[in-house]
Order: structure tokens, then sequence, then C-alpha cells
């Protein structure tokens, strides 16, 4: 299940230092709505790797400038609190998978 998360449960969530990744979105994003249900797939898939979320970047400019996030849908995996990787743009379930095989 992919959670949507605001500004302070993302930093909380960053501060446990759990495997964690999150689909930065806007509900306007035509492939944003596309990567969604992959990325809902996904988070059963790999659910005792990562906790997956996901937060809109027009609700909470905020983490999406102190992350640099200009292009979406961006996903981006943190480990220990830290930035281990990061896909920008929709790409189908097999290309996601691959992403985070090697990310998380």
């Amino acid at each position: 299940m992919v959670l949507k998360v605001d500004s302070a449960a993302f930093r909380s969530a960053l501060s446990e230092g759990k495997t964690l990744v999150v689909d930065f979105y806007a509900d306007w994003c035509g492939p944003c709505r596309m990567l969604a249900p992959v990325m809902e797939e996904l988070s059963e898939e790999y659910a005792d790797k990562a906790a997956f979320c996901k937060m809109n970047v027009d609700d909470n400019p905020d983490i999406a400038r102190e992350y640099g996030i200009m292009s979406i849908p961006c996903v981006m995996v943190f480990k220990g609190g830290a930035l281990a990787g990061k896909n920008v743009g929709f790409v189908p379930r097999a290309g996601m998978k691959e992403f985070l095989e090697k990310n998380i």
C-alpha cells in the first residue's frame, strides 16, 4: 500500500532511517496517474523491503525544492535517511521493478 504523506510525515519517516520509496507526483500530471497503479502493485511486492509513500509536490513545495524535483513523476529511494536512488519520468512496471531492485 502506498501511503499519502505531507512534509511532516515524510521528515518523520526519513528520520526513522527505514528504507523508503517516495513517489513525488501532482494530481494534474498524466504520467503520474499512469505510474500510480504500478507503484501500488510494487508496494505489495516489496512490502517486506521498504515503506512506500507518495507526496503531492504542489501541496509540499518545500520538499520538492529541497530535493531539486523539477520533473514528475519522480521516484526516490531513501536508505538510512539518505538518498539512494532517483528515477524521473514514467517507466513501465518492468523498468520500475529494475530500478527498485538496484536501489532497495
